[in-house]
C-alpha cells in the first residue's frame, strides 16, 4: 500500500512538473521543473528496486544535461529571450491538440496490433535481474546498448564543445 502512495505522488510531481515545464514562460523556471521531472523518474527506479538506473538517471540526466541546458541557456543573451515572448493563439491550440490527438490514435492502433498489452501481461510474472540489466548495458550484441551509449557521449561532448565556441567573443 505504501509504494502505490509513493508512486501516486511522483506521479503527480513528474505530471505537474512536466506541465509547468511546457507551459512556463520563464526558460530558467523551465529548465527547473525538467530537473523535476527527472528526479522524479529516478524516485520510480527507486521504488522499483531499480537502484542501478535511478542513480544513473540522477547522475545523467537529472546532473548533467541539466547542466548542459542551464549552460547554454546563461549563453543566450537576454535580449534574444525577451523577444521570444510569445502569445498563445486559440488556432495554434487547436491545431496541437488535434495534432496530439492523431499522435494518441497512433499509438494505440499500434499497440493494439501488435498486442503490447498482451505481452506485458505474459512478461508480468518474469523478473529480470540486476546482472541481465547490467550485461545488456555494457554489450556490444544484436540488443547491447554499448553502441547507443557512445553515440550520446560524443553528442553530450559535441554540445560541451558548441557552448564553448559560442561563447567565445570574437
Amino acid at each position: 500500500m505504501a509504494n502505490i502512495i509513493v508512486f501516486a505522488i511522483l506521479a503527480v510531481v513528474i505530471l505537474a512538473s512536466a506541465v509547468m515545464c511546457v507551459t512556463t514562460k520563464r526558460i530558467m523556471r523551465a529548465a527547473t521543473f525538467l530537473l523535476f521531472v527527472l528526479f522524479g523518474i529516478a524516485g520510480i527506479y527507486f521504488l522499483l528496486d531499480y537502484t542501478f538506473l535511478g542513480a544513473a538517471q540522477l547522475s545523467v540526466y537529472a546532473g548533467g544535461v541539466t547542466m548542459i541546458y542551464i549552460f547554454a541557456i546563461q549563453l543566450v543573451n537576454k535580449r534574444t529571450l525577451q523577444g521570444l515572448v510569445e502569445r498563445m493563439k486559440g488556432s495554434r491550440v487547436a491545431f496541437g491538440a488535434l495534432v496530439t490527438l492523431i499522435g494518441l490514435a497512433t499509438v494505440v492502433v499500434v499497440f493494439l496490433k501488435n498486442q503490447v498489452v498482451n505481452r506485458f501481461a505474459e512478461m508480468a510474472d518474469t523478473e529480470v535481474s540486476m546482472e541481465a540489466i547490467g550485461r545488456s548495458l555494457v554489450s556490444s550484441d544484436k540488443f547491447g546498448y554499448v553502441l547507443p551509449f557512445e553515440f550520446i557521449s560524443v553528442f553530450l561532448l559535441a554540445c560541451i564543445i558548441g557552448g564553448i565556441v559560442i561563447s567565445r567573443k570574437e
